[in-house]
């Protein structure tokens, strides 16, 4: 794993760019050659930015956008620090828990920010891309934008609590419908869920979105950051007791034989056979 303690991004390391720009800051995931795929560094480096943008005044709204073709196609399994290791079973299951309780954290670093957050998706949003997105206030699409949480077809829980948010905000059984199932929805389908608030072409995204946040950052900021705080009150009054189970089940599937079988399965172009242990 990474060093998490560290607060500096080496040249060349970044996985996510910040630039504030007329009462905007704008993260850009910027790993485009590699579909912009997560890891333990791209959650450092979330956090880190998202706690400098938290406490700059002259910053109204957040836009998160990425480059490329792909919003995020999921995890880097290819990213160094990867694989988590323990002297036993125990001590494996433990060590991705906290792993996983680092993760939510530094996730909800972004999602509890003051200035409202607002993101521009565009082709895969998968796994732990479509759960980045759903920690934004607000999500414009476009219109070749694909969402999916594939991870139980890998053999491992959905990580970062996105079929929580999934059921808050289009309910419980589009959650376990698109969470057990793997399968893939367009942005229209999205939009007619409420996981996605706009769609537009390809080519306007940028502008739709930048347009969105300006209009929020041309508001009152007490106002716009006092709403931002009693909605999120509201709508995520069960998630933190929920979160705490997310990250165990998480743990366990990780440490599983049916996550090893899942992950060689996919990188040998089979069906996964599992068995539960």
């Amino acid at each position: 794993m990474i060093d998490t303690l560290s607060t500096e991004i080496a040249e060349g390391e970044e996985r996510i760019r910040l630039d504030v720009e007329d009462g905007l800051a704008v993260l850009t995931l910027c790993r485009p050659d590699r579909l912009n795929g997560w890891s333990w560094e791209s959650t450092r480096q979330l956090g880190l930015l998202a706690d400098r943008i938290r406490f700059d005044d002259t910053v109204r709204a957040v836009l998160l956008r990425a480059e490329g073709r792909a919003f995020c196609a999921g995890i880097d399994v290819t990213a160094p620090g990867g694989a988590i290791t323990g002297d036993s079973p125990a001590a494996r299951t433990r060590a991705y828990y906290e792993g996983i309780r680092w993760v939510h954290e530094r996730f909800t670093v972004l999602g509890r920010l003051p200035q409202p957050v607002i993101a521009a998706v565009q082709g895969y949003c998968l796994g732990f891309g479509f759960e980045l997105a759903l920690m934004a206030d607000i999500r414009v699409a476009a219109e070749d934008a694909v969402f999916a949480l594939p991870e139980a077809q890998l053999g491992v829980a959905v990580d970062a609590g996105g079929d929580l948010r999934i059921a808050r905000d289009a309910g419980a059984g589009w959650a376990k419908y698109l969470a057990l199932t793997g399968r893939r929805i367009d942005a229209r389908t999205a939009e007619r869920l409420n996981l996605v608030q706009q769609v537009v072409d390809r080519d306007g995204l940028d502008a739709a979105a930048r347009d969105l946040a300006a209009g929020i950052a041309a508001n009152a900021p007490l106002a716009v950051q006092g709403i931002k705080r009693s909605v999120d009150a509201f709508a995520d009054a069960a998630l933190p007791a929920a979160m705490d189970r997310v990250a165990m089940t998480a743990a366990l599937t990780l440490t599983s034989q049916d996550c090893h079988e899942g992950y060689t399965a996919k990188a040998a172009r089979r069906p996964p056979r599992f068995e539960g242990r």
